[in-house]
This record gives C-alpha cells, structure tokens and sequence, in this order.
C-alpha cells in the first residue's frame, strides 16, 4: 500500500526453510543516478537502462594492489548460518556467501549467464537435457577436489533429497529437475520434467545455492557454521552479532592480471550493523570500510559524503527488487478483487513518495524492472482514483454486512518503514477502512507469510534477470518430492489465477525470445488487472566505501563479458582492494 519506498529491517533469522530469500521489507528507492567520478565533481546522472552503474572514484584510483583488511558493514546478521542447502540467506548472507563459495554460473551485465565454477553449460534441442562440464584443477578450502560426484551431492540436497538436509524452497525452487547424473570426473548431466530454457539462472540462483565441499555437506552438526567452499575467501571465525571473518584463498581459480590468484584484499570482516544511521556513522568514522543500503535517507546523506570527498559510492536499480504490499487472497477481504482493487488505487503513491521518500523511489506498476524480460511501462495498472476506492470498498461492505471494513497491514518496527505505515493508514480512514498496524519482528512476519497468518503485509521481493525465476513464488501449484503436484507454500499470496499459472509454464519451456516477451507481458498485466500485489517502488541498492578501496564490481568474468551490475543480491568481493596496506 503506500506507494513510496519501504526500508529494509533486520535480515532473516533461524526458521527452517526461510530462507526466504527475498522477504525484507521494501527498501528505500532511489531513482537518479551516481556519480561516474572522483569525488567532490558534479554528478553524472547514470541511465538505469544503461548495461552497468558507475563506481565513483574509480577512474582515479589506479591500479589494484595486494593486501590490507577492510570491515563490510551490512544490514543484518544471518542467525540460521550458512548450510547453503537449507540455509536463509537474505542480501547480507548473500555477501558473505559469495565470498566463500563460488555458484556453477554468474549473472553478466547483457542479461544473461555464463559458466562460473561450471565451464560450460549446454542444452539439447528441447532444453529438457543439460550438460554441465565443470572447471578441471578447482580445489575447495579443504583440499578437496571440485568434481561432479560433490555437485550432484548439492544439487541433490537443494532438490530435498538429502535425508540430513530438509531443503523446503530448495526442493520447491528445483522441482522442475527430474534427475541429475554423474557422466564422468567433471561432467553432469540434468534432465527436466518439462523444457526449462533458463535453467542457467537458477544454477546461480542469486548467490544462495553455491556448492559445498562434501565435509560440509555430510556434517549434521556444524554445517551451517564450519564453512567449507572454493571461493576467494575461506572463512576463519563468527561470532554472531557482532563479525563474520574471512582470509584470502592463496589458491583461487581465478588469475588476476598480475599473475597470482584472486582476491586482493587479504581479509574481509563482515559486521552486522542493522540500524542504517548507524551503519553510516560508522563508515564516517572509520570503524568500517565499507557498507550497503537500500535506504533512501542513507543514500541522500551517502551523496553528500561523496560530494565532500568523504566516500565512494556506487548506485544501482539494475535488476531492481520491488517493494509492494502483498494481499493474503485466501482470506478476507483480500479474496475479494474489490478490496484489492481498492487498496490498488486509493492511496497516493506519487505524493508519499514526493513527501516520505525525498522524490527519490522509481514507483513500480509491475512486478518487472526496465530492462527485465515481461517489463512494461503500462500495465494497466490503476490510476489514483480515492473516490472510486471508496466506492469499492463500501459496495464490499454492504455485501458482506459490516458495520465497518477492517484491515491489518504488517510491518516491521523499523522507523522509515513505520512512517510509511502510519502515512498509510491516514490515507485508509479517508477512504473509510478501519486500518490497523501490525508491527512484528522481521523473522515472525515471515513466518506468518509462510503461514498465511496475515491479511496484508509489506514486502520486498522479485530481484531481476530472468522472470521464469519468480516462477516458485506465484504457481498455485508444483511439483512435490514425490512426483505429484502439490500447493506451493512458497506462493505467500495465495495466489490462484489459472491464467498466471498458465502464463508461467508457458514462459518456462518457450524457447523463441520474442514469444517469452510476450507471455511476460501477459503476466504483468494479470497482476495488475487482477490485483494480486499492490506495487510500491523498485529499490535502489548502494554500496559506499571509504575513499581508499576500490573494485565494487570486481573484474570480467572468465568469457570477456563484464559482470551485472545489478546489487539487489549483493556484490563479489574478489577485486575489491584497498590502497591502505600497511
């Protein structure tokens, strides 16, 4: 409901499947762009249609040098650890995660997704059979080989079918796999229940299933705490709450232009630092190096560091997440289109942007970014009209026979979240709804959006790249462990539109590019005629750093493609460096 920008709370805590990605709560957008410059020159605004953001300092810093720490402040800790099979992993575990591990394949700034750890993937004509040849001479932390026996191992525990390993959005996520099998050393072969033309994205699935070394795997004790990958980072200690500690792999797969090994640095410290004012206090005064934000009040006071000189900064709505409020459409009254038409179009979204949000946030009218497959600049999404909200609403009631509309919108008790939820709940009254708020903790109003135990709530969810990737959290239905279609708990809205299910299995095995366009189109449209979500904002991420370390985007990737330049899922840490080294 509001229409302006939503902050982030607390990341994902302990609950067993949880790892809901995606769930925290609608950040803070920012629609122009940073500077491509040295700091204290005037801004250069970056088209966000443009293939990658500008990393401001970056022109003037030189070559990267070895050596030197630096502490990344993030948004939230990830109580639940890092068992990637059945972990929940939100942008801060992201960011730990991709410096420990390495996923089979990367996301690259054309939209695509190229082989990582994999070094290749290959489809037959029905894109029903997959190929995955793996990089030969990859060793995990422990010494162990990277080899297709220890993918299969992963992939089979993400898929559920590891008995020490429940996988619940996991198996959900892969349920469309059939079998995975062992062809040779470095060679798997995939098969799919139906075709699945972009099985490469879900092979990175934005950083949470990266692979494992089998120690790892097989410990039921200490999997999610003693960190096994083959990633530039290997994890030396956590203390939760307060750091996460990783140092350089001396033996990284990946050569850096001067001839040795990837990363730079010689160790990260992530520190989670929820309050955001605080976390920027904290890079202004040297206590970290680095940070991210979603925040538009972080970001405002972020352009004004750089402008003094104080920090670099890199923006970025590339692939943007977007923040809407999510209806329970199995319940009252959000199983009535009415009431959800109603919530659609009688609050003004332009103004509490303008008011709440400093006129930063992109409002969104759809589920899809620019430049994301199925994105439309008209929806059809409805217009501000109170008036005829109003008229909903009490058409609603009279139907119903009540004396009053009442609605519970969850949130979180993070104050930019809170403002928005009260400007929100002014607007509900004038349109005669008896609005409370509901404020809970980050982790519970998860839980009950896994439960369905709320009407309405505020969300953050749908990070870009491909759209069959959103396919898990709007099916009605999928297929369980056993073979047979089940519901999808991962469907929090409870969505069941025949068309939208219809749309999505189209969209999955549609190999001609232009007819996928299409069918995601269609999409964004069912969303907004029938009024499953009403859309917010698309989130701008941004991520600051003191003025001596560099290298946000990291370098090419192994195809001569450059990396995405989207931060919704974080970023790598493997070409970051710093100049202080001593």
């Amino acid at each position: 409901m509001t229409g302006s920008f939503l902050l982030p709370v607390s990341r994902a805590s302990a609950m067993p499947l949880r790892k809901v990605v995606l769930i925290f709560v609608v950040a803070a957008l920012v629609a122009s762009g940073c500077g491509g410059k040295k700091a204290g020159e005037a801004d250069k605004v970056v088209d966000d249609s443009a293939p990658e953001a500008v990393e401001s300092g970056l022109d003037d810093a030189g070559e990267p040098v070895r050596g030197g720490s630096i502490a990344y402040g993030l948004e939230a800790e990830t109580t639940g650890g890092f068992c990637l099979s059945d972990a929940q992993l939100a942008i801060s575990g992201i960011m730990v995660a991709r410096s420990i591990y390495d996923t089979l394949t990367v996301p690259n700034d054309e939209g695509g997704y190229v082989p990582w750890l994999a070094e290749s993937v290959e489809h037959n004509a029905a894109y029903d059979e997959w190929t995955v040849k793996l990089r030969d001479g990859v060793t995990f932390h422990d010494g162990t080989d990277l080899d297709a026996q220890v993918v299969k191992n992963n992939l089979d525990a993400v898929r559920g079918l590891n008995p020490k390993r429940p996988s619940p959005l996991g198996s959900a996520t892969f349920h469309n796999i059939a079998s995975v099998e062992v062809a040779d050393d470095l060679t798997l072969r995939i098969t799919t229940h139906v075709p699945w033309v972009a099985f490469p994205a879900y092979l990175y699935s934005s950083g949470r299933y990266a692979i494992m070394a089998q120690s790892q795997l097989d410990d039921p004790e200490n999997c999610n705490k003693d960190l096994v990958g083959t990633g530039p980072f290997k994890f030396e200690e956590w203390k939760q709450n307060e750091f996460l500690r990783v140092s350089r792999n001396e033996n990284y797969w990946r050569e850096a232009p001067d001839g040795k090994p990837y990363p730079y640095l010689d160790s990260v410290e992530f520190r989670p630092i929820s309050e955001g004012e605080q976390r920027v206090n904290a890079l202004e005064s040297g206590e970290i190096q680095a940070l991210h934000t979603s925040s538009s009040r972080q970001t405002v006071r972020l352009r004004g560091l750089r402008e003094d000189g104080e920090v670099n900064l890199t923006e970025s709505t590339r692939l943007a997440e977007v923040g809407y409020a999510m209806f329970n459409a199995s319940k009252p009254p959000f199983d009535d289109i009415r009431m959800r038409q109603a919530m659609q179009m009688g609050f003004d979204r332009e103004g509490l942007t303008q008011e709440l949000g400093q006129g930063l946030p992109v409002l969104a009218d759809g589920p899809f970014a620019d430049g994301v497959l199925g994105h439309l600049d008209d929806t059809g999404y409805p217009e501000y009209d109170p008036e005829k909200a109003k008229d909903l609403i009490e058409e609603y009631r009279v139907d119903k026979g009540l004396d009053k509309v009442k609605v519970t919108l969850s949130s979180t008790s993070d104050p930019e979240v809170q403002d928005i939820a009260v400007a929100v709940q002014a607007d509900a009254k004038d349109l005669g709804l008896d609005m409370e708020i509901n404020v809970v903790e980050q982790s519970k109003l998860i839980n009950d959006a896994i439960g369905g135990s709320y009407e309405a709530t505020l969300f953050r969810n749908h990070a870009g790249g491909d759209p069959d990737t959103q396919f898990v959290w709007w099916k009605s239905k999928i297929r369980g462990v056993d073979g047979q279609m089940v519901d999808n708990f991962v469907n929090f809205g409870r969505i069941k539109d025949p068309e939208i299910d219809r749309l999505l299995d189209e969209g999955r095995s549609e190999i001609d590019p232009a007819k996928r366009q299409e069918i995601y189109e269609d999409l964004n449209r069912q969303f907004a005629k029938q009024g499953w979500n009403a859309w917010l904002a698309f989130t701008r991420w941004a991520v600051a750093t003191v003025p001596s370390v560099h290298g946000v985007y990291g370098p090419e990737l192994p195809d001569g493609s450059k990396p995405s330049t989207g931060l919704a899922t974080g970023h790598t840490l493997m070409g970051m460096w710093t100049t202080e080294t001593g």
